[in-house]
């Protein structure tokens, strides 16, 4: 699995950048957690709705929306993601637009992709509605074809179910749910995996035993020259995974490709674009269309991020990537909508997640002794101790979806509980009864019961 405090390249949101490893400082400290926070956040920038893909010579590259026509014999295809249709904070209060924004842009091309990849959390809550509403938006895409993969949003309330019944009909179907497919265009083969399915207490993303069995037999017959596109919601690589971004067994999927000499990974889920090349793969993940995410580290947990009035534009924006065969550098120019740097946004939003940490703590601090207060991605208190006999309830103030889940399947899991939800149970009889959030698993907490 790569490391994130070696990157391969600098990103410059400025200019063209062609730097290699060997110009960074590999004695550069390390945090406790293993990441060199400032050569890790020098790998990272901001872009904007849409990345326009462009696959030649069996190498694929992005580019600045309408700078270049394809050449003849090239393909290319676009990718968007989390598009959290149903969310409605003060982050972003019309995500739906943001969406249409998006695919607003897409349409304006002169030439139109052969088709899009949406990278997952289509919907906030799973509801028909929001499904709905998604698809009405993407059909106005002029391209033809939309490839999906799940987010955890997408398949939170009911395992996946109505996902696949919409999208699913020509991926795997497994006991546990399944979901993933390949498929080839243009020389290129095509991997739309599921690594939001069945995840374990305090683990990152998982693809599970059956599909990586899968992967080794889907690329089998393929010629070691032939140019393989990965797309999944969740980072196959450990980008951070004190907020679990990451997936446990990424790199063993990654193993069965190692012989392919071209392997670019596409993901969503960060809400923040970051790039990162380790041998012949090449990482990616994308911006959502609906909110943007702290950069790792920078404030008390992940989640949708407010930035001052007026600058969100300053925070969307488009990326160009060459591909330079003779020396294998990545050129990196990235350019806002607005033509501002996003640096002073992203700063404030930052500053002010922050600064609304101690009044948070304050709250979940002031909660009942029978209360555990859900915020910033953490249970509060993590261990509760009640009497046998007591009633405890969990309140969810984070601006995202939550799902408690028993460890060991003593207590029934609740609902998803949106903003301002509640969840009760009972604890008859003593013992200690861990507990996790189905939707972020690196959220734990522990229920002790006193006779």
């Amino acid at each position: 699995m790569p490391h994130t405090h070696r990157p391969t390249q600098l990103i410059d949101s400025s200019h063209s950048s062609e730097v290699s490893s060997p110009g960074h400082d590999t004695d550069a400290p390390l945090d406790a957690d293993g990441v060199d926070r400032r050569n890790f956040l020098s790998c990272m920038a901001w872009v904007g709705t849409g990345l326009l893909w462009t696959i030649s010579g069996g190498v694929p590259s992005s580019s600045r929306l309408g700078a270049q026509a394809p050449k003849k014999g090239e393909l290319f295809f676009m990718q968007i993601s989390d598009s959290h249709i149903g969310f409605d904070k003060a982050a972003n209060n019309d995500v739906t637009a943001t969406l249409r924004a998006a695919i607003d842009k897409i349409n304006a091309l002169k030439v139109q992709p052969a088709f899009l990849l949406h990278t997952g959390d289509i919907t906030q809550l799973s509801k028909p509605s929001e499904f709905d509403t998604a698809d009405q938006v993407l059909r106005e895409a002029r391209t033809g074809k939309t490839f999906y993969v799940p987010g955890e949003h997408d398949v939170s309330v009911d395992g996946g179910a109505s996902y696949l019944q919409r999208y699913g009909k020509d991926a795997q179907k497994t006991r546990d749910g399944g979901g993933w497919y390949s498929f080839d265009h243009s020389g290129v083969h095509f991997m739309g995996l599921v690594n939001v399915l069945n995840l374990k207490a305090g683990g990152l993303g998982s693809l599970g035993a059956e599909q990586l069995e899968w992967i080794e037999r889907d690329v089998k017959h393929l010629s070691s020259s032939t140019p393989i596109v990965v797309f999944a919601h969740v980072p196959l690589w450990s980008v951070y995974p004190a907020w679990g971004w990451g997936t446990d067994d990424g790199a063993r999927a990654l193993g069965y490709l190692k012989r392919f000499g071209s392997v670019t990974v596409l993901n969503g889920h960060i809400h923040q674009t970051m790039q990162k090349v380790e041998g012949n793969v090449a990482f990616h993940t994308a911006l959502s269309t609906a909110f943007p995410q702290p950069r790792p580290g920078t404030a008390p947990s992940p989640g949708p991020m407010v930035v001052p009035a007026g600058q969100l534009a300053d925070v969307l924006g488009v990326r160009e990537v060459h591909y330079v065969p003779s020396n294998r550098h990545l050129a990196v120019v990235d350019h806002t909508l607005s033509g501002n740097s996003p640096d002073a946004a992203f700063a404030a939003g930052e500053a002010a997640a922050r600064a609304h940490a101690p009044a948070a703590a304050a709250v979940a601090g002031a909660a009942g002794a029978n209360d555990v207060s859900i915020d910033n991605f953490a249970f509060n208190p993590k261990i509760v101790t009640i009497a046998a006999g007591s009633k405890l309830t969990w309140r969810n103030r984070d601006d995202v979806p939550h799902r408690i889940q028993s460890t060991n399947n003593r207590f029934a899991p609740s609902q998803v509980l949106d903003t301002k939800a509640t969840y009760s149970v009972s604890f008859p009889d003593g013992g200690e009864f861990p507990y996790f959030c189905s939707i972020h698993p690196v959220m734990q907490g522990k229920v002790v019961v006193t006779r």
